[in-house]
This record gives structure tokens, sequence and C-alpha cells, in this order.
């Protein structure tokens, strides 16, 4: 399967603390050293793909200074095809808060110039050879979504903490076949409402350490999580290496209940290593683990 990401890359400023939220004084020493990594949801999801040995590229707008060019240097030392748009705002940055236990506070700025529109020709024909293109989050991307479907592919997008009520989240969670969404701040009755008023026929519900649900039009599947075998390093990409996992398995026909076992098993590999192109399940030890976690 190939596939296409679109948007979600950036630099990330990890800052170690000693617990969330941060409280207290106005200056404070972490408990590690401030690191920067070229990551971000896009980034992530293209990497969990990779490892998995599946064909992958991406489609995003990065600025020309200092954080564009590790991203595009990054990509290339990855061997993942980037097909750069302008950004007149500059590179995403974020800045993560990770508390020991592995919690995350994500601060992201507001680069993204309001009202921008994808040009056409950077996504208009798709590349060669793309059968499912995941489609993140950002403003500009929704509008590609008609086209996307237009052309015959299947798609996937990550809410990741919505509510069930923001507007922004709407296309998206009503444009896509499989939609992932963390249950952290999820009212009661939004994945079925997305089966009933959109397009998917898979909604997924992460959990975090109590596991996913899997909402079809069948009814509701829960999976407990998957023992991490290690400790809890870092959440950060956790998520996007579920949903790598997941997409893998759903594009190769897999059942509902193996793709579920598949992203789980992915998720929890990850929060036991920093994030970066190291941090995924390769297919050999997804395998590996996935039959251990059967023979449980």
């Amino acid at each position: 399967m190939a596939f296409l990401v679109i948007g979600g890359t950036g630099v990330d400023t990890v800052v170690p603390v000693a617990d969330l939220p941060v409280l207290g004084a106005d200056s404070a020493r972490p408990r590690g050293p401030i690191e920067d990594h070229v990551s971000h949801t896009g980034t992530c999801v293209a990497l969990g793909l990779r490892a998995l040995g599946e064909s992958v590229q991406v489609i995003d707008t990065i600025g020309d200074d200092g954080p564009g060019r590790r991203v595009i240097a990054a990509f290339r030392e990855w061997d993942i095809p980037l097909r750069v748009v302008p950004a007149a705002g500059g590179t995403r940055r974020a800045v993560n808060l990770m508390s020991p236990d592995g919690r995350r506070l994500s601060l992201y700025d507001g680069r993204d110039v309001p009202g921008y529109r994808l040009p056409v020709a950077y996504y208009e024909p798709l590349p060669a050879g793309i059968r499912h293109v995941h489609v993140t989050i950002m403003d500009w991307a929704r509008h590609l979504l008609p086209s996307l479907r237009a052309a015959g592919v299947t798609i996937s997008t990550d809410l990741h903490d919505w509510d069930g009520a923001n507007p922004h989240h709407r296309d998206f969670a009503l444009g896509a076949d499989v939609v992932f969404v963390s249950g952290v701040a999820l009212r009661d009755g939004a994945a079925r409402r997305i089966l009933a008023d959109g397009v998917a026929s898979h909604v997924v519900v992460t959990r975090a350490a109590a596991g996913a649900d899997l909402f079809t039009r069948a009814g509701m599947t829960h999976r407990d999580a998957a023992d991490p075998g290690g400790p809890i390093v870092d959440s950060n990409g956790a998520g996007d290496a579920f949903a790598a996992a997941f997409l893998t398995a759903w594009t190769a026909g897999k059942s509902d209940g193996e793709c579920l076992a598949d992203g789980t098993v992915a998720g929890a590999y990850a929060c036991t290593r920093t994030v970066g192109a190291d941090a995924f399940v390769t297919a050999e030890e997804l395998r590996t683990r996935s039959g251990r976690l059967s023979e449980q």
C-alpha cells in the first residue's frame, strides 16, 4: 500500500518537568536537557508507516527558516519523500512539557496564516500510486477533502483531543473513512454521531492506559492496552504509532480485532522510547508482540 500524509510536520521542543501541571514559581529547573526534535503528528504517522515497511510520502507547508531546513534534512535522512509548500508564516513549532510518567502538555504556536489555501498544483494529481491519504487537522487541509474523495482514495484523520463539538474538527470527522480521536475530552455519543453523519466506517477512540474502543455500524469493540514491555518514557507519538499500525492492518484487509491489536501494540511500544525515528515498531517486532498478545 502506498500512503500519503498531508500536513503535520514541524519541530518540537521537549521540556522534561517534575510534574503536570507546572505550577508555582516563575522559573524552574527541568529534570533533564531541553531538546528539539523534528516531529509533530504527520511526521510521526509517516515514521510509523515507514517502520512497518509501508511506502509513504508527505506534503506540507514549511517555512524558509532554520526549523524548516531541519525538517527537510530529516526527511531526506529518513528517505521519506517530502513535497514542500512554502509557508509564509514559517515552520510550525511546539513545546511539549513531559512529566516523569510520560504524560504530555503540548503548547502549539499560531504560525498558520488564517484563510490560507494549499495551491492545487501540490495535490492534483496525487503522486503516482497513492491509495490511502492521512489528513492532519490543519485548517487548510480541510479544503482538500472533496478532491481526495473524488480521486477515489481512502482517507483517515486524527481529531486528537476533540470534545465532539468544536467546529474546527467537523469537516475532518465527517469526511474520513477512518477517524481516530482521543477519549480524553470526547463527549458521550460523539463517535456514533460521526458514523451516523459522516462517511466513516471505523471510528477509533484511544484511551491511553485504558486501551481503545472501535466503533463501527455493527457496534463497539474494546481492546485493553498492550503491555509496553518496559518503563514508560515518552508518550509523544504514541497515538500516531497506533494510527500507523491500525491503518497498515486495515488497508491490508485484516479484521477489526487484528487492526485494534496492532494499534495497541504499536502505541505501547512507542511509549518506551524517546520520540524519533527509532520510536516506532517494525513489522517483524509487531508480529512477535502481537503473537504474544494473542497467546495471553
